[in-house]
């Protein structure tokens, strides 16, 4: 018998088929929406080393880092560096220059800007701590790594440090002192009255940290000694004398030491004749100010100081989850060989010990013709908070409205 039933053109079934795929399309696309995205767990990128933030699919957690400005070029490439990985495609990292001292006081009045603080060293953490837990009580760090290390030198032109040497035999902050009181300056110290006077500057104590380590380091040089600076060392009366008068002598004051580094190299020796600061600032100017004002010499002083330059993740209210693990990858990031041995093209000695220091690229082999050495003489250890608190208030007190 013939088959009277209704029969599907193919045209038919291929609507059918489709209608079909469009309706098991749309189902996946619903529950894969619903679904957590990979990114909300920590997960790590092949070959990065560090682990990704967790984030919402398709959200950037941005972190705002406080730190030193000798660390702007390293830091600024890293960050670079970082935006091209997986995680650097979710994590935004803002850059906020700030003397160490400047950052640690924005921190206690409120700066939500603020998730990370990198000082250049340790010198005022403990200050740092005491305040955050009068105000917070709590811990305010989550987590701390050195990042680079850089002890402190003097830098000054090539041609007034020989002059110095043949008067003074060696440069140290007593020798300094010295041809800053020198009243006919270059003309009593080597006969050239057209250098003018001495010049030597160094930053503010009260702002940045290479002038909170210049005068700790004056008391423990003065002292004779590397550790246990006592209350009884930064009030003798002999000391305190003596540091007044270094002082009203030296010049800058800045809140940056690269930008008085910057200005040393720009202006040349009618700027400064010498700075202490950071090894590292100092390597980082040495090429530019050959080409500008001739050679730079790196000298060590015989009582010297590390500066860790510690990256501390910061328990603040106003730091989320997201923050504080966003915060924690890009330390990660740091720490990775890559971007250690580039802190070296920028003159820190790297905090992760696996990168090696001495090479035939390195700034300590090329550089050595300039004075730039590995080992240093004696380390001095951090003194204790009441030690620094009195020593800054002393030096504020004898130096009027600086």
């Amino acid at each position: 018998m013939p088959d009277d039933s209704p029969r599907l053109t193919i045209l038919g079934k291929l609507l059918v088929f489709l209608f079909i795929g469009a309706c098991a399309a749309g189902a996946w696309f619903l529950f894969a929406k619903k679904a957590p995205a990979s990114a909300d767990g920590p997960t790590s990128a092949p070959g990065s080393g560090f682990s990704s933030a967790t984030t919402k699919a398709g959200a950037v957690t941005e972190i705002g880092i406080a730190y030193g400005t000798e660390k702007q070029r390293w830091l600024q490439w890293a960050v670079e560096q970082f935006a091209g990985t997986p995680a650097g495609q979710r994590i935004k990292v803002n850059l906020i220059p700030m003397g160490s001292l400047e950052g640690a006081h924005a921190l206690l009045s409120g700066d939500q800007r603020i998730n990370v603080w990198s000082p250049a060293s340790a010198a005022y953490k403990d200050i740092f701590v005491q305040e955050w837990q009068v105000k917070y009580n709590d811990n305010p760090i989550i987590r701390e790594e050195p990042i680079a290390l850089t002890p402190m030198v003097f830098v000054v032109w090539d041609e007034r440090y020989q002059a110095f040497i043949q008067k003074y035999k060696t440069m140290s902050l007593q020798t300094v002192d010295q041809a800053l009181q020198a009243k006919g300056g270059w003309d009593e110290i080597a006969h050239h009255p057209d250098w003018g006077l001495f010049k030597f500057g160094h930053t503010h104590p009260n702002q940045s940290n290479s002038g909170l380590m210049t005068i700790i380091l004056a008391a423990y040089s003065y002292h004779h000694k590397t550790k246990d600076l006592a209350l009884k060392d930064v009030l003798d009366v002999g000391f305190q004398k003596w540091l007044e008068e270094l002082e009203r002598g030296a010049s800058g004051m800045s809140n940056s030491t690269g930008n008085m580094m910057r200005e040393m190299v720009l202006k040349g020796p009618s700027s400064y004749d010498a700075l202490f600061v950071y090894e590292s600032v100092a390597i980082d100017y040495l090429k530019n100010a050959e080409g500008r004002w001739g050679a730079l010499r790196i000298v060590y002083p015989e009582y010297n100081a590390w500066n860790e330059n510690p990256y501390y993740i910061v328990n603040a209210t106003w730091s989320t989850p997201d923050q504080r693990k966003a915060a924690d990858t890009f330390l990660n990031f740091l720490l990775t060989e890559p971007i250690q041995k580039e802190s070296l093209n920028h003159g820190f000695r790297p905090a992760n010990p696996s990168v090696p220091v001495k090479f035939a690229d390195s700034p300590f082999v090329l550089y050595a013709g300039n004075g730039v050495q590995v080992d240093l003489q004696r380390i001095c250890e951090p003194p204790k908070a009441e030690v620094v608190n009195n020593l800054l208030a002393s030096w504020q007190r004898t130096q009027g409205n600086r």
